[in-house]
């Protein structure tokens, strides 16, 4: 069994070197109750609810920067891994990003592929690299980021590519709050995967985040759920083996099912022919990057 911890944290936008700390007295907290893996919320490091390109880029960073360094030295030292949000600096181009780290070093990253027109998203450029599977210990871990919640394509990428849990680290504001359950319920369900949703809480920039974290589990049970207002630590175990075996047997040789193998993708092609309407960075003349 493998331990999971979510962290619903409050995040002070632009004051990384505060985010960091916290951060890293959360890993003890996590450490100290038995974690294998601990998530953070979405810009975890740097805030989310940033006004301009400009002041989002001086609170960025490379992802084998600084921070990164302090963070897999804390997972060196508790024996565990991570995965947390902050804006990854790349050149001149800035991404929305979900790192990985453990004891080894960086294991992975995502940058966030689907962006609305919100918060420091109105800014960032678009993710340009595929979905991946990083490995945690013996668990496969797709990495998608809050609104990417909204696309089933995205979780059913990485289930197809073998994910057992999917972390969604997420800064859900009020207004959203359609998304905590239902869409975690579905996706786990429909995946035959763990699904762990961690939001933030607090204000920032005049937005309120509801919190509600989610952690389902393969058959869309809520597994842990957040308060609206509260820090807390949302601790699941999770059985690899579970994920993995992707038939359903209500009742053998009359009701069993199988959402991975009774796909018919053959008559999916609609769904990635690409499109030509205009998104709202079109229409605020802000450019789409590849």
């Amino acid at each position: 069994m493998i331990k999971l911890i979510g962290v619903q944290c409050d995040v002070s936008q632009g004051n990384c070197e505060q985010n960091l700390q916290a951060m890293l007295a959360h890993l003890e907290a996590a450490a100290e109750r038995g974690a294998d893996l601990v998530i953070f919320p979405e810009c975890a490091l740097t805030g989310y609810g940033f006004e301009s390109r400009e002041a989002a880029m001086e609170c960025a960073e490379p992802l084998e920067g600084p921070a990164s360094e302090q963070m897999i030295a804390a997972c060196q030292k508790f024996q565990l891994n991570c995965i947390y949000g902050f804006l990854e600096k790349d050149d001149e181009r800035i991404f929305n990003c979900a790192a990985m780290v453990g004891p080894d070093g960086i294991l992975g990253s995502y940058r966030k592929i689907h962006l609305p027109y919100v918060g420091v998203d109105r800014f960032v450029d678009y993710g340009d690299r595929p979905f991946e599977i990083q490995e945690s210990a013996s668990l496969r871990v797709g990495i998608n980021i809050c609104y990417d919640l909204a696309f089933p394509e995205a979780s059913r990428v990485l289930a197809v590519a073998g994910a057992d849990l999917i972390a969604l680290p997420t800064n859900w504001p009020r207004g959203a709050e359609c998304m905590t359950p239902g869409p975690v319920i579905t996706r786990a369900m429909e995946n035959k995967v763990y699904y762990a949703a961690i939001n933030r809480i607090g204000e920032e920039a005049g937005t309120s985040y509801i919190g509600q974290s989610c952690i389902c589990g393969p058959g869309g049970e809520i597994l842990a759920m957040g308060s609206a207002d509260q820090e807390e630590y949302l601790e699941v175990e999770i059985d690899v083996e579970i994920p993995r075996q992707k038939r359903v047997i209500r009742k053998k040789g009359s009701f069993e099912l199988d959402r991975m193998a009774d796909r018919r993708p053959e008559f999916y092609q609609p769904l990635i022919n690409p499109h030509v309407l205009e998104t709202p960075r079109d229409r605020y003349g802000i450019s789409q990057t590849e």
